[in-house]
């Protein structure tokens, strides 16, 4: 149960903070810039108002979140810190005597009171708001790009999982019937994955054959499991305790395992925008909805200056709300054009591979340029992809032929957007705010390196999304009251 009305708690010990907590203290400083009521308003309806012992006030159970996110420590080492700093009491809204929570409770509240709220949106708009009342954010340009998060767990070989899940079947079986052993279809002894496939369904068919053996409680559940996995597999190529995480490319040698944050950033550094998608998608089609996003928190957006991912045809005709062309700050990179292809079938441009990305999310092997220059016809850059992978990709139906001994995926060099880019790139103004670029970058490295937004903490996208809903309103805070000195 939640009380209606938020108590004020009197001790004859509040003095104290006053002698222990200084007034330049960051945590003191953050409960004077902002009022914290919002979240109790938009948390209200997840409580039980009349039933039940009365909870936790969920200010104070954010605040615990907050904290938490400021020091990168642990529910266990945030609660036991608050029962002796008293900067934490203070923050916190407590007596100096009073007791701390169970770190059990943080759990519970980032599950059942947390969950379905759009805390991302929320905690970015207030500190948005906050900037722009204090007449903080004066551009009216946004700086873009994405950072990536590992996964919380390492993905596994898929080839390796199909073969442990597929051994402890045939030891199940030979558990039961040592003679299926004579039956069992050859072990594949490559290293290929299509033929282990291959392989497990013929191991799936011998066993069902057998309606007496695959009813068997222990040959029943590894041979469902094994059955889960192939699917898995087929989709996926990569599995993991964390299903929402995929691989993503940092450049055409090197790899991570699960999700972007794309960004958003005035040039007064206030994170305005954010969107959390897993690690293979690509950034330039995430523009609109940052630029969406900064819009509706009340920026007014003449420019978005951003890498060479961002200078797509789609986003150097996007539009602000008074109907005026954005000005895409961005090195034009010709293998971006799109031509007229459909939506299911469009490749994502990976500027830091230098590859296109399949829908399938996987990355191209090698490129090659086709055509004479001044020919009359434009060249076109085609991009190659791994066949072997494109045999038993699930979205094989809308881009694979049968039998192909090749996949490719070619682009025109050349557009007439791209052809007003390319003169916008000689200007001044495009210079002048090109060297602002570099801001977003040092932003990234401080979610990283100070507050830990290397690595998701948890596992699952809507956890990914609160890690990240609390970290950039912590740098907005900091980045705020630093502005305000």
């Amino acid at each position: 149960m939640l009380a209606l009305q938020q108590q004020i708690q009197f001790s004859s010990f509040t003095g104290l903070y006053d002698l222990i907590v200084p007034k330049d203290n960051l945590l003191r400083k953050i409960n004077d810039l902002i009022d914290f009521s919002f979240i109790y308003e938009e948390l209200l309806e997840k409580y039980c108002h009349n039933n039940g012992r009365t909870a936790e006030s969920p200010i104070r159970m954010f605040k615990y979140l907050l904290l938490k996110t400021i020091y990168t420590i642990s529910d266990v080492d945030v609660v036991e810190r608050s029962r002796y700093d008293m900067s934490f009491k203070y923050f916190l809204g407590m007596c100096p005597e009073e007791e701390v929570i169970n770190p059990s409770s943080l759990t519970k509240f980032r599950k059942l009171r947390l969950k379905d709220t759009d805390l991302l949106n929320l905690l970015i708009n207030k500190t948005v708001s906050i900037a722009l009342e204090k007449d903080i954010i004066r551009s009216k340009s946004i700086i873009v790009d994405a950072t990536h998060s590992h996964s919380r767990s390492n993905p596994y070989s898929a080839l390796d999982v199909l073969r442990e899940r597929s051994k402890h079947l045939r030891k199940a079986v030979y558990a039961i019937d040592e003679d299926m052993s004579k039956r069992m279809p050859q072990k594949n002894d490559s290293n290929d994955l299509e033929k282990e496939l291959i392989y497990c369904k013929e191991l799936e068919k011998i066993i069902q054959s057998d309606q007496i053996l695959q009813e068997i409680p222990s040959v029943k559940e590894k041979l469902n499991l094994l059955k889960e996995t192939v699917e898995d597999t087929l989709e996926h190529y990569t599995l993991s305790k964390d299903q929402d995480a995929r691989t993503g490319h940092k450049s055409a040698d090197s790899s991570f395992f699960g999700y972007k944050t794309h960004l958003a950033m005035s040039e007064e550094r206030i994170i305005t925008a954010a969107v959390v998608t897993s690690g293979e998608k690509g950034d330039g089609p995430e523009l609109p909805k940052l630029l969406e996003i900064s819009q509706a928190n009340g920026l007014q957006v003449e420019a978005v200056i951003g890498d060479a991912a961002y200078s797509g045809k789609e986003n150097l005709s996007l539009h602000n709300k008074q109907g005026q062309r954005i000005k895409i700050v961005s090195k034009l990179n010709p293998s971006i054009t799109q031509g007229f292809r459909k939506d299911e079938d469009k490749f994502d441009y990976n500027k830091d591979a230098d590859m296109f990305v399949c829908p399938a999310g996987h990355l191209a092997i090698r490129k090659a340029r086709q055509g004479k220059k001044e020919a009359g016809t434009n060249q076109t850059v085609t991009y190659y992809f791994d066949i072997e992978k494109c045999k038993v990709c699930p979205l094989k139906g809308n881009c694979y032929k049968p039998g192909a001994k090749t996949k490719s995926y070619s682009v025109s060099i050349k557009s007439g957007l791209h052809q007003e880019q390319m003169e916008f790139q000689e200007t001044e103004y495009y210079r002048e705010k090109s060297r602002l670029r570099y801001m977003i970058e040092a932003k990234n490295s401080e979610l990283k390196n100070i507050h830990g937004y290397g690595r998701a903490i948890s596992y699952g996208i809507q956890n990914m999304e609160m890690q990240g809903a609390l970290t950039i309103f912590t740098v907005n805070l900091k980045r705020i009251l630093a502005l305000s000195k």
